[in-house]
């Protein structure tokens, strides 16, 4: 009987390892492990013909595709700074697939280059999570935002939500807040930004101001906005200051000695001390009436808010609007100059009401629209689980910190809104 011998392998190819599977990497839709991935940033002369000839792509053929993508995506508007990856075909041709141009950390666009040229706006997926801190203000409330470790924009939230309702210029030490809000990261952790404020307690002098964001659903229109425990709303007709975070240099007054013309005389307006180029914003909308130059006003702004309230904005180094122009709450009208009889940067508002200059600050004015009796059981179901949250965050104290785990609410597409924070941010 034959025997088939059974020839051994050596021990030394048993026990070799195999060969370990390349890790696929994927990233803006694409797996990156079929590719050639060139990555880099968009510098000061770069132009997208430009790049694109670097990498083999000739004039005819950016012209072709720069035509063919214009409505999705303008290539005439890459902006130094921002990233961009170019996806090339692994063989020695190494043809251009894709130009990918991240617009912020969420939103990008793609360029097919292959035989159909097209656009895409796409977005990351991004993880949203709850987050709670409390903060008592030592010297000023960006200082304390910045001591709990939080992004920046939390101030200009905060003092965007209490604009109307708190003298940012006059908060003291000890004044103290709680606040609920939501952060938003890349399925990798990177930290994208605050998306929103769900509620917040600003306790000043005492006296705690609640805000609740609150979406009002009518008919025809949803209004999304700020109230308050009572469903009045936080906003007023004006105000409180027409620029942000600074000081307040000289008051309203009848007697004040001019540190120009050296003599006394009445001060009718509030100066803003500020550096040179800050924003001007319209304190109400209204129509600009005068845009102008006189010796004494320098460069300045008047605005007409209705019959009985307007506003004027002197010593401006540029002017940003024009005369008959209709400007809304909040839009910049100028920049903070030294021009006419100024001795530094700084801007003097002014107030009349019917057609007397008084002081702003001594005026009982008008509030914007409250919640409506028809709305208000639903506005006080929907906030009482939140009170009662943030109620139970307990107030640190100077000496303590006093922050909560982030809780992740949900996994999904930024919304609209994201694309101009993390602008901000960047």
């Amino acid at each position: 009987m034959h025997v088939k011998k059974i020839r051994l392998l050596p021990l030394r190819l048993l026990l070799k390892k195999k060969a370990p599977v390349p890790k696929i990497i994927k990233e803006f839709d694409f797996v990156l492990n079929d590719y050639q991935v060139v990555k880099d940033t968009i510098k000061s002369g770069d132009s997208f013909g430009a790049i694109m000839d670097a990498h083999g792509v000739t004039r005819s053929q950016v012209f072709e595709i720069s035509n063919k993508v214009k409505d999705s995506f303008n290539v005439a508007k890459i902006a130094v700074g921002k990233p961009y990856t170019i996806l090339k075909s692994k063989d020695s041709i190494a043809e251009v697939k894709a130009f990918i141009y991240q617009k912020n950390k969420v939103n990008y666009a793609v360029v097919h280059v292959t035989d159909s040229i097209y656009a895409s706006n796409k977005k990351k997926n991004v993880i949203t999570k709850k987050r709670s801190i409390t903060g008592v203000i030592d010297s000023s409330l960006s200082q304390t935002i910045e001591h709990e470790n939080v992004s920046p924009y939390l101030t200009h939230i905060l003092s965007s939500i209490y604009q109307w309702s708190i003298d940012f210029f006059k908060i003291q030490k000890g004044d103290r807040f709680k606040v609920i809000f939501t952060e938003q990261f890349l399925e990798d952790g990177t930290y994208v930004g605050i998306n929103d404020v769900e509620a917040a307690i600003f306790e000043h002098n005492k006296t705690p101001f609640y805000a609740f964001q609150y979406e009002v659903k009518e008919s025809k229109k949803q209004e999304v906005s700020y109230y308050d425990d009572q469903a009045k709303s936080l906003q007023s007709f004006f105000l409180k200051a027409p620029l942000q975070f600074s000081r307040i240099s000289s008051r309203y007054s009848r007697r004040r000695f001019h540190p120009v013309q050296k003599r006394w005389k009445s001060h009718k307006g509030t100066d803003y001390a500020a550096p040179h180029g800050t924003p001007i914003w319209s304190t109400a909308n209204g129509t600009v009436v005068k845009a102008g130059y006189t010796s004494g006003n320098g460069k300045y702004v008047k605005v007409k808010h209705n019959n009985k309230y307007s506003t004027q904005y002197l010593h401006m180094s540029k002017i940003l609007v024009k005369k008959g122009q209709y400007v809304k709450q909040g839009d910049v009208i100028g920049r903070v100059g030294s021009t006419g009889l100024a001795t530094g940067p700084h801007v003097c508002y002014r107030f009349w009401v019917n057609g007397k200059q008084v002081d702003p600050y001594r005026q009982k004015l008008p509030s914007s629209k409250n919640i409506e009796e028809k709305h208000k059981e639903a506005y006080f179901k929907y906030i009482k689980p939140i009170k009662k949250a943030i109620d139970s965050i307990p107030y640190k104290s100077v000496n303590n910190t006093q922050t909560y785990e982030n809780t992740t609410i949900s996994k999904s597409n930024a919304n609209s809104s994201l694309e101009s924070i993390t602008s901000t941010l960047q």
